[in-house]
């Protein structure tokens, strides 16, 4: 699991991101507010050839300042965790994400203007919530966990007739868009390492030593136990021979009796006391 941790890097562009975004997408506010130019109908307009320009301009634009708030506060999280936790398709999942998301309103929308970047919020909860659970990292599903604690409620409103103020249709293309991302996007970096030998794609039950052992019941056989080695015990000079085999190796083992030392009845010789 530590090389999968590694892959967690972090670096400015975690907080960058979504700080531009949001940046611009006030930015964009001010200059309708502060001149008088209102860009509504830049929107996604459905099923009309110049309502697919809303496809690529409509997440950036909003109809008041309490929508503004609410979708910059979203933006602001899911893009610094999606830039942390998948950094390689960050960029595409946003880009694409628009895109995609975009269009399926313009396919499904009312007839009306659809405004907002509520569809690309849809998009990164959609797709990190899926993809965690389907990569079953830990880390990875807790993001999952942490993402519908927080925005869980959002399901709701993919919904007709919930609230008429919304884009229902712009919300339900990007939770569909982000769950196809899910599947399309690929996460090799945090597979699970191979550390036994019948995790491996190509392990064959039929050849392992150790399930040779299971007779056709599933019964575990133990193996016979090897037949000790016969000892050998010569009677040579008062002397016992033993022998033994251990792992293709004789040992042979000698033993003597211990010879009585004798000593004289009377150890003080001359020069005694």
């Amino acid at each position: 699991m530590t090389n999968n941790d590694n892959r967690f890097t972090f670096s400015p562009s975690v907080f960058t991101w979504p700080l531009l975004g949001v940046l611009v997408l006030w930015l964009i506010y001010w200059v309708e507010v502060k001149f008088h130019i209102y860009l509504n109908h830049y929107g996604v307009y459905p099923r009309t050839l110049k309502g697919l320009r809303g496809v690529l301009f409509s997440p950036f634009l909003h109809g008041s300042l309490e929508h503004l708030y609410n979708n910059s506060v979203a933006l602001v999280v899911l893009i610094a965790a999606l830039r942390f936790f998948y950094r390689r398709h960050a960029l595409q999942i946003i880009g694409y994400g628009i895109l995609l998301s975009g269009f399926i309103t313009w396919l499904i929308g009312r007839e009306s203007y659809h405004i907002g970047a509520s569809g690309l919020i849809y998009v990164l909860v959609s797709f990190m919530f899926f993809k965690g659970i389907q990569t079953g990292y830990y880390r990875l599903v807790a993001l999952s966990l942490t993402i519908i604690m927080l925005y869980g409620g959002m399901i709701w409103y993919v919904f007709p007739d919930v609230d008429e103020g919304i884009s229902w249709e712009g919300h339900l293309g990007g939770l569909v868009t982000g769950f196809l991302f899910s599947r399309f996007y690929d996460s090799p970096d945090y597979q699970k390492p191979i550390v036994y030998d019948w995790q491996r794609p190509d392990f064959n039950p039929q050849e392992d030593a150790f399930m040779k052992r299971f007779d056709e019941n599933g019964n575990f056989v133990n193996p016979p136990k090897p037949e000790p080695e016969p000892e050998q015990d010569t009677d040579s000079g008062n002397a016992i021979h033993h022998s033994a085999t251990i792992s293709g190796i004789t040992i042979l083992y000698q033993y003597k009796p211990v010879q009585e030392q004798t000593l004289d009845d009377n150890p003080e010789k001359d020069g005694g006391a």
